[in-house]
């Protein structure tokens, strides 16, 4: 097996160009699967942990791939916040420190045209297909420290521990890194990097040649400490649609425009933002099977489907002055696609006939699309497998399923898949917080 390690950043689109840390197979990522504190390493001592069934390598998987993520989220461009975007200072940084501890881990380093860091340890089998595991290294502005970084740190650690048992070189399967580059073509050539066709035609990869992508990230979401359980499988990742709506009347003065006679475009757009809202909560009382929505999308859409306003604003925004314009986006979620684009239909033409009844012009945008991406059954299972057994290894016993969760936030994976088949193990974070310097995971769990 040969083992490629890659570490980029990512731009900040909706689907992110980001190039990944890709390790070893998912039988021996899980040497490190997440527990709960009642699934921890308390009350084993060392020696008894080397003797039961398998090394833990708690000094490894545990201690120091905390270590790390404290050390890596205190490398940012901000002062008193994490925040890494692709090429900047901190982001350089970042990635000579991953080199650092890919080469403790027993991997041969480079540095690509692009600036991704690459570590490689050839195995038993170099013509073998590649799986790709990873994630992404840059971060937003005010970032909590594992978003991304959880997911690079903690398979460092496990090839550290294979180095270590002296099995890194029997891996059977290929595994490495790739990206996109597509988004990122003006950062390379603002730090002086010469990025040419060429370049970029070296980098792809021929799907052929790719086995598959498992990806670990937190959940970024509450569901797995509400079931108390420390680790889950992704069965999919939501497809995404936003629009920005734009609403324009008549501008006046606040004070001697008659209400009879108002054109508000934010009093319709209010009108809009609650009419979302139901349509979101209950879809089922909006779309009809009728074969704008088949059954099985509706019964989807009613376990999937989130909506959210995250930007209103007027023009010309004064306290004084009935508004002429308003502008809002809507952020709209759902792992069916069918029935994603029923709402996107149902809620255009709802909105639509607010505009008409108030008397004011309407203009709808479709800003993003990406389809939703269902991860692939075998490795899905394989990962489920796996993250049980490896619970009831260090536990005993285990009493519930491995969760099988949806993701609505989007991942590398959903870039990766169109390359390959994907999938990913998701490990719980403390209320669900993300992209926030609370974000935080137990130690136990990493």
């Amino acid at each position: 097996m040969t083992v490629v390690t890659r570490v980029s950043q990512r731009t900040h689109s909706a689907i992110s160009p980001t190039s990944v840390l890709a390790l070893a197979c998912p039988f021996l990522l899980l040497v490190s699967s997440p527990i709960t504190p009642c699934f921890g390493f308390s009350g084993v001592g060392q020696e008894d942990e080397r003797n039961r069934g398998g090394d833990l390598y708690q000094e490894i998987l545990r201690d120091e791939a905390v270590a790390r993520l404290h050390q890596l989220g205190k490398v940012s461009d901000g002062d008193g916040y994490l925040e890494r975007i692709f090429m900047t200072p901190a982001a350089v940084r970042a990635g000579s420190l991953i080199l650092e501890w890919m080469e403790d881990a027993g991997l041969r380093t480079w540095v690509d045209c692009l600036g991704n860091v690459h570590g490689r340890v050839e195995g038993t089998n170099a013509s073998a297909e590649v799986l790709i595991l990873g994630s992404h290294l840059d971060t937003i502005v005010d970032a909590g420290i594992f978003d991304g970084s959880l997911g690079i740190i903690s398979v460092v650690s496990v090839l550290k521990v294979l180095s270590i048992d002296g099995k890194l070189g029997e891996l059977k399967w290929a595994v490495e890194s790739l990206f996109s580059g597509v988004t990122i073509q003006e950062a390379p050539k603002k730090n002086s990097i010469a990025v040419t066709e060429e370049h970029l035609q070296q980098l792809r990869y021929d799907p052929k040649s790719v086995w598959g992508y498992v990806e670990i990230h937190i959940e970024q979401g509450p569901v797995l400490e509400w079931v108390g359980f420390p680790l889950g499988v992704v069965k999919g990742i939501a497809g995404q649609t936003r629009l920005k709506v734009t609403m324009r009347g008549s501008q006046g003065h606040a004070g001697t425009v008659p209400m009879s006679m108002h054109h508000d475009p934010m009093a319709a757009a209010a009108e809009a933002i609650v009419l979302l809202e139901s349509l979101c909560k209950h879809p089922q009382d909006f779309l009809s099977f009728d074969g704008q929505c088949k059954s099985y999308s509706l019964e989807s859409l009613s376990t999937s489907l989130v909506c959210t306003i995250g930007e209103i604003s007027t023009w010309p925004s004064a306290s004084n002055v009935i508004p002429g314009q308003g502008t809002f986006t809507v952020d709209l979620r759902a792992i069916d696609d069918i029935g994603r684009e029923a709402v996107v239909c149902e809620l255009s033409n709802r909105l639509y006939q607010i505009c008409d009844r108030r008397t004011v012009l309407c203009t709808i945008d479709r800003k993003h699309d990406a389809n939703a991406v269902i991860c692939d059954s075998e490795l899905t299972w394989k990962l489920k497998s796996a993250a049980y057994l490896g619970l009831k290894r260090m536990t005993g016993s285990v009493q519930d399923e491995v969760p099988v969760l949806m993701s609505g936030a989007g991942h590398d994976a959903m870039a990766l898949s169109h390359l390959n088949k994907v999938g990913m193990l998701f490990v719980r974070c403390r209320g669900g917080i993300s992209h926030f310097p609370e974000e935080h995971v137990l130690d136990d769990d990493v």
